[in-house]
């Protein structure tokens, strides 16, 4: 008798299907540290030919001034969200004069937290919030910290999937409760295996020195001259304790098993002062180094490889958006800038995301405990920093098994679900995909990690300048690409009215800064309780 995932796999290829899974819907948030020619990190405001980082829909900032995010919206097509985010590349190099963005996740070299400059927005309440939440950032983890950069990649099923789907289950309750319920799954079962995925392309073995200039025991080892830090067997070092990871959120456990109980957990959270987080100023004399004193000031504060997500309206939580209307589509935060491509991702990743996503979605996910969470973290935490050591064990709930046994075992479950992508789109890239992390996992040597550190042994190149080196080859390959006049014509319609948004919104503002963080987390005050 076959399985419930394979009977879900087997519907993949009925025509209907097909049609749903030629409308998945994704997106792509991609993070590059602006840089000077030297490849320290630029001290230049946000050029303003690129409009305003606070209303422009394709190109903002993060944490810095310097750390740029380019953003693309939904589409159905691979290819075109690629070509989207080409676009804006070119297009931003036609702004940059002779600073260049940075190729890697780990940031180039850097002097200290004042050398850093945060990121500003204008005037406007919401901007000043921003900015606020960004120095607040900086006074728990250090400035340093924030200038990593990723690739998030949001991921949605069509509207005609999920009321097939609701249907064909007896239509449970409500439908966007079951959209919730669905995606939750897929949430649960990601946090499973994310492991894979740190492993297949992280890209972040080694960091620059300057990067752990003023950190202790910090565990790393020197790779050739002292210049650069690495661990032998690393894969992705800003999952781990260098990166997005804080002591103060190691005991936060957040609940994947329900949609209300998820909210309550980052709630609290957001509500409840952290004593360590007490000395800093939030509001007292009108001095605002934090929104508040909580372990989290606000939902985007806790480090997760993955979030549910929803659209906000203007001045809404996100919490407040997924009890009011559900989740709408997930955000994976784990995935590297690779130097080896333009854009730092390629089709091939995206096609394997599509088939990991799916498969995760497909396959059954029962509730998860501490004792599983504790798994997880032990996995992800062993994976980021030996995930190519020969014989690497893992923990599953049947005893430790190898990550080479595993992995390969979980690849070859994905098989059918590449197919049927294949077959949707008339094309083999997904089964070629599957087949590229197939040979990752049988030869580590074939992982984007282990390249990074064989091209600085075999080059005798520190970090540093095994990036800047891809950092300079990629900014030539976009600047030798210009844009069409129509398309310089559209990206500077989008400056214009992103500039002229601000302006709007910094003129219609009416109330204080108290008022709006007041009514602000009234939001969380309000929510109901599970």
């Amino acid at each position: 008798m076959s399985s419930p995932l394979q009977q879900q796999i087997a519907s993949l290829r009925q025509p209907k299907q097909q049609d749903m899974l030629r409308n998945i819907g994704r997106g792509i948030e991609k993070e590059s540290l602006r840089v000077n020619p030297q490849g320290f990190a630029a001290q230049t405001p946000h050029p303003p030919a690129l409009g305003s980082a606070l209303m422009h829909s394709s190109i903002t900032t993060d944490y810095s001034e310097a750390l740029m995010e380019f953003i693309t919206p939904v589409s159905t097509s691979i290819e075109e969200s690629l070509q989207t985010l080409e676009d804006i590349h070119r297009f931003v190099y036609s702004q940059l004069g002779d600073e260049i963005l940075w190729s890697t996740s780990m940031p180039c070299q850097l002097g200290d937290d004042k050398d850093i400059p945060v990121a500003q927005y204008g005037s406007s309440n919401v901007a000043r919030m921003k900015t606020v939440y960004r120095y607040g950032l900086g006074h728990r983890y250090g400035r340093v910290m924030q200038t990593i950069a990723g690739i998030h990649y949001n991921f949605s099923m069509p509207q005609a999937y999920w009321e097939d789907a609701w249907g064909s289950a007896g239509k449970p309750g409500d439908l966007q409760d079951y959209i919730s319920e669905r995606y939750l799954g897929l949430i649960r079962n990601f946090r499973r295996y994310s492991w894979l995925l740190i492993y297949l392309f992280g890209a972040s073995p080694a960091v620059c020195g300057s990067f752990l200039r003023h950190r202790e025991n910090h565990g790393l080892q020197p790779f050739g001259d002292g210049h650069s830090l690495h661990l032998p067997y690393g894969t992705a070092l800003r999952m781990g304790d260098l990166g997005y990871n804080s002591d103060a959120q190691k005991d936060l456990r957040i609940c994947y098993n329900s949609l209300p109980n998820y909210v309550e957990t980052l709630r609290q959270a957001i509500m409840q002062p952290h004593p360590g987080y007490s000395r800093f100023s939030c509001g007292a004399g009108g001095d605002y180094q934090q929104l508040n004193d909580s372990l989290l000031q606000i939902e985007n504060e806790f480090y997760s490889p993955i979030r549910p997500k929803r659209v906000t309206r203007s001045g809404e939580t996100p919490l407040h958006a997924l009890t009011e209307r559900g989740i709408e589509y997930i955000e994976v935060r784990c995935v590297d800038v690779s130097p080896f491509t333009p854009l730092g991702l390629d089709a091939q990743e995206i096609r394997f995301l599509d088939t990991f996503l799916l498969f995760c979605l497909l396959k059954d996910s029962p509730p998860c405990d501490d004792a599983e969470q504790d798994g997880m973290a032990s996995n992800m935490e062993a994976v980021v920093n030996r995930g190519r050591e020969p014989g690497l064990l893992l923990q599953t709930w049947d005893g430790e098994r190898s990550l080479a046994d595993w992995g390969r075992d979980l690849l070859e479950s994905m098989r059918d679900i590449a197919e049927a992508l294949n077959t949707a789109h008339d094309s083999r890239g997904y089964t070629e995909s599957l087949r590229e992390q197939l040979a990752k996992v049988a030869d580590p040597e074939l992982t984007p990690s282990a390249r990074v550190l064989r091209e600085m042994r075999e080059g005798s190149l520190p970090f540093f300048r095994m990036a800047l080196g891809y950092s300079q080859r990629w900014a030539e390959h976009f600047r030798e690409h210009p844009l069409s006049p129509q398309k310089i014509a559209a990206f500077e319609e989008q400056t214009r009215n992103s500039l002229q948004a601000q302006a709007e919104l910094e003129a219609e503002q009416e109330i204080s800064f108290e008022q709006y963080l007041a009514n602000f987390y009234q939001q969380y005050a309000t929510l109901p309780r599970p």
